[in-house]
């Protein structure tokens, strides 16, 4: 978004505030769907920002869902159910019947009991549904190479299960891309066995390649979908042996969000530069690290319109009464004074959710749209967090 658009967005709407650029999110989503082709769906994983589900849902084949609260959501926007694969490594029978009963396209299978939870609701409601089971890949996600391949071999003994296919997943922000060219070569390795050794044929994998995308002042900007180019031929390889998903969250949404938090004081400790602002580490992450050890892309936008250049360098640090606050330890920023309004780029992904946003009982973010016709809605208005820790004393 342009700074001028963003500094009126701050008058308009105050701060702290996320500000999500529908239309730029949409138009990556149709870049790497370019990219990989059209033969390969495209799910978007909610849990990056739930908030962009609308638009996603308009783009995107499949939504991933992993957990009660999401499902919910996901109702509550009428997201059509057949869009969903119900995901989640701690599922209950509960969860599973409102997955069921909302008509999720597909469940996962992380575990033994995951595989009995969703043949039982099956046989409750006289149903076979869709299972995808997830692979581990080194984490408490999945279940085994053993475990799953003793629901293969056993699969007659559950009429209620369409075992469509697989799940796999390691993790994200993942720079080394060899790691998805060796694990896809792998994937299709143990495709063929299971055909070849047990007669049963992988008809979808759901794949999430967990793409790295920069965050930092220091990283290329260059070209920030090079990544998926870069895997997109041995996708493409899997994708004429089975249907295939590409399933991420991060690498899709991160580059469409702007946080927006205002300087509240300035003053200088021992030599250090401090500027502290009414946001802070209660709303800010970046790949869940500690803040204040790299630097995010910083615009002052009241040094833009005042058309100051000249940079200094400052701490910056939120509301929060605790050390740890610190968004940023070396910032180089333009004329700052009180009152102006600094912008934190590549906000799309999981501030919005992954912050403590309980601690200090402060007021939750404005959630902003910008929608792809360009024009500017609110979809959340700040939220006091005060009531949630009060006891019930009566």
């Amino acid at each position: 978004m342009e700074r001028s658009e963003l500094a009126q967005i701050a008058r308009e709407y105050g701060t702290p505030s996320f500000v999500f650029d529908l239309g730029a999110f949409q138009e990556r989503l149709r870049a790497a769907q370019r990219i990989v082709g059209d033969d390969i769906a495209l799910c978007f994983a909610i849990k990056a920002n739930p908030f962009l589900i609308p638009a996603a849902a308009e783009v995107v084949k499949r939504l991933e869902v992993c957990s009660p609260g999401e499902l919910s959501i996901c109702r509550e926007l009428n997201v059509d159910p057949a869009a969903i694969v119900f995901s989640g490594v701690n599922k209950t029978a509960e969860s599973v019947r409102e997955a069921v009963e909302y008509g999720a396209g597909s469940l996962t299978a992380e575990s033994l009991k995951h595989v009995a939870l969703i043949e039982a609701e099956g046989a409750r409601q006289g149903v076979v549904l869709d299972v995808l089971l997830r692979l581990n890949a080194g984490s408490q996600f999945g279940m085994s190479r053993d475990d799953l391949l003793s629901i293969v071999d056993r699969r007659a003994d559950y009429p209620h299960l369409n075992i469509v296919g697989l799940h796999y997943f390691v993790g994200t922000q993942r720079l080394n891309l060899k790691h998805q060219h060796r694990e896809l070569a792998k994937l299709a390795a143990f495709i063929d066995d299971l055909r070849e050794t047990r007669g049963f044929v992988v008809q979808r994998l759901e794949y999430g390649p967990g793409l790295g995308v920069p965050l930092f002042v220091d990283d290329d900007f260059s070209d920030t979908l090079a990544p998926l180019r870069y895997i997109a031929d041995d996708l493409r390889d899997m994708a004429s042996r089975v249907e295939l998903t590409v399933e991420m969250g991060r690498f899709f949404a991160t580059e469409c969000g702007t946080y927006l938090t205002a300087v509240n004081d300035l003053k200088e400790n021992d030599g250090v530069s401090y500027c502290i602002v009414d946001g802070g580490i209660n709303h800010l992450t970046y790949i869940g690290q500690l803040m204040g050890m790299k630097t995010p892309v910083i615009e002052n936008l009241g040094a833009y319109e005042r058309g100051a250049n000249e940079t200094a360098e400052h701490c910056i640090c939120g509301s929060l009464c605790t050390t740890n606050d610190v968004l940023t330890r070396g910032a180089q920023l333009s004329d700052v004074r009180e009152g102006d309004v600094l912008a934190f780029s590549n906000c799309g992904a999981y501030s919005v959710t992954e912050g403590v946003h309980l601690f200090l009982s402060r007021t939750m973010p404005r959630i902003i749209m910008r929608n792809a016709d360009g024009s500017i809605s609110m979809a959340r208005d700040f939220t006091e967090t005060s009531p949630l820790n009060t006891p019930d004393c009566h």
